[in-house]
């Protein structure tokens, strides 16, 4: 007999949070765990509830609070999770304060066990605020050891509260061929060598060091996939630093796959992160990587090991390591193939599910005491 568990974002885009909620839905064991999405509607989240119908996943879309109507939407979020009778209520948190509604309305509606998967920790919003809602949840998993020690020292949530699982994602057993049609589309009149940055266009990113740092690697073509709000001054900065016919802005793309089959690096110079999806799905694809030295991202890519890491906010270093791996296939190849192998080994959706499954089995009891059951 499987127990419901209902997963719960309300963000208003697609990003790294939502591609993580959809690999950990598909791996849910679902003779034990049935899992239900609820989210806010709108355009943004459309590849989150197409992701979760082609997974089979029940799809409930409830009111987004409004700054006139929070009481209707809390009404409309407890509605929702009445009619499910979840044994757990799973949030995913993009910042601290996401999901607080959602949050308050399981609290309200005594739902047995609410968890939290916390992507990203930011100094944001009131550590009052902050503590009282984790005051609400029975566990805090932590996508990284930087992510849970943040949370320890800044909201103070007890050690018995914090889990530390990894992001996981799907590891494909055969590594996926480049498209030389899309390969021939990205480099267009340009050079043919390709670094792929798939990332949302905000400044938590640092696309800004990296228009910077092509400047200073004039043999290639950066593409960058996403969309976000620095977009149209990111473009005017491609133009000013003179790499505009050497710099691809895609906008949001769903084939990031297939982009990082057809590029020769994978280059991501966020200035802060939790454990991001995008590097672990470039380690799966077999792609060399360049990142950031920041909390999370290190422990993933292991500097000249997995990939090479370069101190945030420096172009030149970042330039420096983009040149060196352009220069050294045979170095590129040996850091590929030893980040697929530990992201298969450490990250993939099978693990991060079992580990989540046992927390789901701690908080929520045993199976005949759940809030709700599904044959």
């Amino acid at each position: 007999m499987s127990r419901r568990v209902v997963h719960y974002l309300d963000s208003d885009i697609f990003g790294g949070s939502e591609e993580a909620a959809l690999h950990l839905m598909a791996s849910l064991d679902r003779a034990r765990w049935e899992p239900a999405l609820m989210h806010h509607p709108g355009p943004g989240v459309a590849r989150l509830v197409e992701g979760a119908g082609r997974l089979g996943v029940p799809t409930v879309a409830v009111p987004r609070p409004t700054r006139g109507g929070r009481l209707r939407s809390l009404a409309g979020l407890r509605q929702a999770l009445r009619a499910e009778r979840p044994a757990i209520l799973h949030v995913h948190l993009s910042w601290p304060l996401a999901c607080k509604y959602g949050v308050l309305a399981g609290w309200l509606e005594r739902v047995p066990a609410i968890v939290a998967t916390a992507q990203l920790y930011l100094t944001t919003g009131s550590p009052v605020e902050q503590r009282l809602m984790t005051m609400a949840l029975r566990r805090v998993i932590a996508v990284s050891r930087e992510v849970r020690t943040r949370y320890a020292r800044d909201v103070r949530v007890p050690e018995r509260k914090l889990a530390v699982v990894p992001n996981g994602i799907d590891v494909p057993a055969i590594v996926r061929q480049p498209d030389p049609a899309l390969r021939a589309e990205l480099v267009r009149g340009r050079p043919d060598y390709v670094i792929l940055t798939p990332a949302r266009l905000h400044e938590q990113k640092g696309h800004a060091d990296l228009l910077v740092a092509a400047t200073m690697v004039p043999g290639a073509t950066f593409v960058l996939a996403g969309d976000g709000p620095l977009r149209a001054e990111l473009e005017r900065q491609a133009v000013e630093l003179k790499v505009a016919d050497r710099c691809v802005f895609l906008g949001s793309r769903a084939d990031v796959s297939d982009l990082l089959a057809a590029a020769d690096l994978f280059v991501l110079p966020s200035l802060f992160e939790g454990l991001p999806v995008s590097v672990l799905e470039a380690m799966a694809a077999e792609r060399p990587v360049v990142a950031t030295a920041i909390g999370g991202t290190d422990e993933a890519v292991a500097h000249e090991v997995t990939g090479l890491l370069v101190p945030p906010r420096d172009p030149t270093a970042l330039a420096g390591a983009i040149r060196r791996l352009q220069a050294d296939p045979a170095l590129a190849r040996r850091l590929a193939a030893a980040g697929h192998e530990r992201v298969r080994r450490e990250f993939s959706s099978t693990v991060t599910a079992r580990e989540v499954m046992r927390i789901y089995d701690e908080v929520a009891g045993p199976a005949r005491s759940a809030g709700g059951s599904h044959a």
